[in-house]
């Protein structure tokens, strides 16, 4: 007879959760249960292999999922597992910090420092150091620190050899550091790097929990940093046994610094590791895992894997074809109407994007329809920071006594008023009885605040005026495009390091061209003797103040791919699958890069369950231009057996498929080569192909190359070889 724990799971899954192996390797695709075989495995150990769950470290990436997996144990038991060490990286650093405080030279009493006390920290020390905040900015500066501990380096450890930038970041952290060992503060980052070095420097602490620890569990290894591997590895070393489970399909945290090859590298780390591969997949239909598959075959160095089911084969594949992004819009929210017209619900329903800035067009089709819909993990578009700077300086320029705006923008980008001088313009308004921008002129003419202040104040004051004489006779888009130079803010929001600050830019874009596509005859008739200025602050104000829906109604999701991973649907949008788009520009010239956006594609894919609806428009104003993108590589991966083409009429003249390539086709297939393939040429030697033009020997090739950089060689002269 069976055992109750392995009641329902497949041969793999038991197999997995059954294994004997020191060092395992669960190579768990999308929708392949993999939580429901960590939660029996540590059952069975507990169980069968008569292991405490005093002895058991299990480790996962929220706490939610932390306690569900705990919950999930004690049902599977039948009594609490109380003493099982299961939890985040950071939350479980955290345990050890506090028992082992003294060891870690923490104050015993330390606390634990937010992403906005950091930055408040960073800011004083950086100002005690004579930096200007113009010119060294302190966002810049907490990236770098963060970064810098991710990767396990002090600033004893960073050489800078002679790069000033390098070399001030340095100067800063180490004046950090200072700061918070005087404070008894920890951050984040600290607490990851503090709890491996406790164990690194303490032979005595790392051996007993080595000891203690008889099997150290992982889950989403793919998504391990330089500093959580390192500290896994001084705990799981020889003395003890380790599963991961992970999908290197799935790794799509580059940027923030998860590193890939952390999955390769426990099979040298841990010679002789089993492999044991979660290929059925409980999830989607035949036909959307025939597609993934498709998709991530063409990245190289995966450690492999073919997803499969035994359910349904399933519909096929809509891919639809738009005339530009507000037509592709309307026909989301369209079919998102006939699902719960055919007896679905609102929160089945999910569209994803690659850039946060495509939101904005969507939330319109959906508000149109009266679609309630929610961003997940996210800000409405009218929400977001950037955003609202851009539009409070819009509504200071056009009434000078708005006193909400004045606040907002008045030290952003910061300028060197301090909060003192800023109540100081409070109290005179208070007094004056007028609005802040009247105080702000009292307080310079009567000498009310220091020097630094009353110029930074003189200068706020004079780049509005100028604001305002060089934008006299600009349409409304051409304002908010100066605007968003002119303040500084892009400049500001550039230096965020990231897909953050990427996200920040595209949102400024996406305002610009919400400005110029907006249609003042549109508005309400009552509104319609207003400026356009006017009329587009109503509008925002209106769109931001229809409050999205509250997480526990029946409501459509929007959220970025990013955002997805995780979470699955019935049904799924993928929207603006274009060249330059997804895969991102930023991209595509790099091959790790563009094989992390196929990864994030193989994500968005396997995200839905019953249908899957591919979108994308043959021309898109978007980022403050106007373009005529090719239909994204991905989609072209897909066999044309699993895609039916959905054109509802006759559009641009650009067809769908640009450069004469077809679905499932990568180009002309008389060449014999492939987008995202190695190849390599005589002289510049070994690269990747980007992209094809045209047909046949005239064929316009453009290639990355590793020594070289970009080119664009014709094919018939080109003389390249595979590599």
């Amino acid at each position: 007879m069976e055992h109750p724990i392995l009641h329902f799971l497949n041969d793999a899954q038991k197999a997995a959760v059954t294994s004997d192996a020191a060092a395992l390797l669960v190579l768990a695709g999308a929708g392949s249960g993999k939580t429901r075989v960590l939660v029996h495995r540590m059952a069975w150990l507990i169980q069968e292999d008569h292991l405490s769950p005093h002895s058991l470290l299990a480790v996962t990436f929220t706490n939610k999922a932390a306690q569900e997996m705990k919950g999930r144990i004690e049902g599977l038991l039948g009594r609490p597992a109380n003493t099982l060490w299961i939890g985040t990286f950071h939350g479980l650093a955290h345990r050890l910090l506090r028992t082992h405080a003294r060891d870690a030279r923490l104050d015993e009493n330390f606390q634990i420092l937010d992403s906005d006390d950091q930055l408040r920290i960073i800011k004083r020390v950086m100002k005690e150091l004579g930096l200007d905040e113009e010119e060294w900015q302190p966002k810049q500066a907490q990236w770098f620190i963060n970064a810098k501990k991710d990767d396990g380096l002090r600033p004893k450890d960073i050489a800078h050899n002679g790069d000033l930038y390098t070399a001030t970041m340095c100067t800063v952290y180490q004046a950090y550091e200072e700061a918070c060992a005087q404070g008894g503060l920890v951050d984040f980052a600290e607490l990851l790097l503090r709890a491996f070095e406790l164990l690194r420097d303490n032979a005595h602490l790392r051996v007993h929990y080595q000891e203690r620890f008889q099997h150290v569990l992982v889950d989403e290894f793919q998504d391990t940093n330089a500093i959580q591997y390192a500290w896994i590895r001084l705990i799981a070393n020889g003395r003890n046994r380790i599963t991961i489970v992970g999908d290197d399909d799935q790794s799509i945290y580059g940027w923030r610094g998860a590193k890939i090859e952390n999955i390769h590298k426990f099979q040298q780390d841990y010679s002789g590791a089993d492999t044991i591969r979660l290929e059925q997949n409980y999830r989607s239909t035949n036909t959307i895992l025939k597609a993934a598959n498709s998709v991530i075959a063409n990245n190289n160095d995966r450690l492999g894997k073919n997803l499969w089911t035994s359910g349904d084969e399933g519909e096929p594949i809509s891919l639809y074809t738009a005339f530009n992004e507000q037509e592709e819009a309307r026909y989301v929210a369209a079919r998102i109407e006939d699902w719960v017209n055919q007896g679905n619900s609102y929160n089945e329903s999910a569209i994803l994007y690659r850039s946060n800035a495509q939101s904005r067009v969507m939330e319109e089709a959906l508000l149109q329809r009266q679609i309630p819909y929610r961003i997940y993990g996210g800000l409405r578009f009218f929400e977001r920071a950037e955003v609202k700077d851009t539009l409070a300086y819009l509504r200071l320029l056009s009434n000078r006594n708005n006193d909400a705006a004045f606040e907002r923008v008045v030290n952003t980008p910061t300028r060197g008023l301090g909060l003192k001088s800023i109540e100081n313009i409070r109290a005179t308004a208070k007094v004056q009885n007028c609005s802040l921008w009247d105080a702000s002129s009292h307080v310079i003419e009567h000498g009310l605040l220091p020097a630094r202040a009353k110029n930074a104040l003189l200068g706020f004051q004079t780049l509005l005026k100028n604001m305002d004489d060089e934008t006299e006779e600009f349409e409304l888009h051409q304002k908010i495009e100066f605007i968003i130079e002119a303040s500084g803010l892009l400049d500001m929001y550039l230096k965020e390091k990231g897909e953050k600050g990427l996200a920040r830019k595209e949102n400024l874009q996406e305002l610009v061209t919400a400005a110029r596509n907006f249609d003042v005859a549109e508005v309400e008739e009552e509104e319609q003797e207003l400026t356009p200025v006017q009329a587009f602050l109503a509008h925002a104000s209106l769109e931001a103040g229809d409050t999205q829906a509250e997480s526990y109604q029946d409501c459509v999701q929007l959220m970025t791919l990013h955002s997805a991973k995780g979470l699955e649907f019935p049904l799924v949008f993928i929207a603006g699958v274009e060249e330059k788009l997804f895969p991102h520009q930023m991209s595509m010239e790099d091959p790790d890069s563009l094989a992390e956006e196929r990864r994030l594609c193989y994500v968005g894919i396997t995200r839905a369950m019953k249908k899957l609806y591919l979108t994308h428009a043959e021309k898109r104003r978007m980022f403050g231009k106007e373009s005529y993108p090719s239909l994204s590589r991905f989609v072209r991966e897909i066999p044309a057996s699993l895609i039916e083409e959905v054109r509802i009429t006759a559009q641009v003249s650009q067809p769908a498929f640009s450069s004469g390539l077809g679905l499932g086709q990568q180009a002309d297939d008389s060449h014999g080569f492939q987008l995202g393939q190695m190849v390599e040429h005589p002289r510049f030697g070994i690269g990747v192909i980007l992209n094809f033009e045209g047909s046949g020997p005239q064929t316009r090739i453009h290639i990355n190359f590793e020594s070289a950089g970009p080119k664009t060689l014709v094919l018939a002269y080109a003389k390249l070889s595979a590599v």
